[in-house]
């Protein structure tokens, strides 16, 4: 296409596939990394590479010129010894800034990547992009001032805006279910709770196709968009898949869920002072107490998009890629 894009987040999971989908789609990338990055794959797409931090715009401000769209990635995400002025400044500050030193640079397009958290627990009914905002925890909630403040900077500074809130991302590079799949395999998994909470994921792939389509079509501007998966499932349905695809079994014995909910605030409150990653913590046990589902009718009215990787296929590949590592 010719065009240049600008993606924040690019050593991370989601920003390093968009990176990957944006020049086998003809784009010149330029990305932006922290300092001490792991950058090899990156190089070797041919991005060019940028040197910064989102809480300070001097660090790649200049890197803009030139650049058609900007896909804002990068965030603080859920790491439990992360303070509270931690995920405002990055979250929050560093949105402003992206999108501030991209209306100074002439940037035609933003495309900010927010969370389905913000709604928090769906219930048994899918949220749509008009469901009613609960973020659940200090993440959520910055990553939802963040996206309110993208959606009013658009329109102050005349910038063509568009907004994503993602589903569970998932798939091959992605080590994030791990410990799902490995537990699964090796028989030590324990299902938490009943079982029957919803959850809604997106391969990556999906996801990266759907995240240039909102940055490509013009009938994504000023809009929001839910992306996920073709459906959601149950957990029981979802450990019984991976059990499939890594050749194991799915215990039928359950952990009570709320003394494994008293652990977790219990190590959040030792380990969080001390700056040390908790071994549990409530976001993790919510995996399996809150409803995760969404309805992504709209990204397909509205985008043509289309998710292509059915869950099956998506897991599959994923142990694949964990087996050729030994990881599993």
């Amino acid at each position: 296409m010719g065009s240049r894009a600008f993606v924040t987040g690019g050593t991370g999971f989601t920003g390093g596939a968009l990176c990957a989908a944006l020049r086998a789609g003809g784009y010149d990338v330029v990305a932006l990394v922290r300092d001490g990055s792991r950058t090899a794959a990156l190089e070797s797409l041919g991005v060019r590479l940028v040197t910064g931090d989102l809480r300070d715009k001097g660090s790649f401000a200049a890197a803009l010129a030139g650049v058609d769209v900007v896909f804002h990635i990068a965030a603080a995400f859920r790491e439990a010894k992360l303070s509270d002025v931690d995920y405002h400044e990055v979250n929050v500050g560093g949105t402003r800034n992206v999108i501030e030193a991209a209306a100074e640079h002439g940037a035609r397009r933003v495309v900010h990547c927010s969370t389905i958290g913000v709604h928090g627990d769906t219930g048994r009914t899918p949220a749509n992009e008009d469901s009613p905002f609960s973020p659940p925890d200090h993440y959520c909630r910055t990553k939802l001032e963040g996206e309110l403040l993208a959606r009013k900077l658009f329109e102050a500074l005349g910038i063509e805006g568009v907004v994503f809130r993602p589903l569970g991302i998932y798939g091959p590079g992605d080590t994030r279910f791990l410990k799902l799949f490995r537990g699964i395999r090796r028989g030590r998994f324990r299902m938490i709770g009943s079982g029957e909470t919803l959850y809604h994921l997106t391969y990556i792939e999906d996801l990266c196709r759907g995240i240039v389509l909102c940055g490509e079509r013009s009938e994504a501007v000023g809009e929001v968009f839910i992306l996920g998966g073709e459906g959601h499932v149950t957990l029981n349905e979802l450990a019984a898949e991976i059990a499939a695809a890594v050749g194991g079994r799915v215990p039928r014995r359950h952990i009570p869920l709320g003394p494994v909910l008293l652990a977790a605030a219990l190590c959040e409150t030792v380990c969080r002072p001390l700056g040390i990653e908790p071994p549990l913590y409530r976001r993790r046990v919510e995996f399996f107490s809150k409803d995760r589902a969404a309805d992504v009718s709209k990204a397909k009215r509205v985008l043509g998009y289309r998710p292509e990787v059915t869950l099956s296929q998506g897991l599959r590949r994923t142990a694949a890629w964990y087996r050729e590592r030994d990881l599993l």
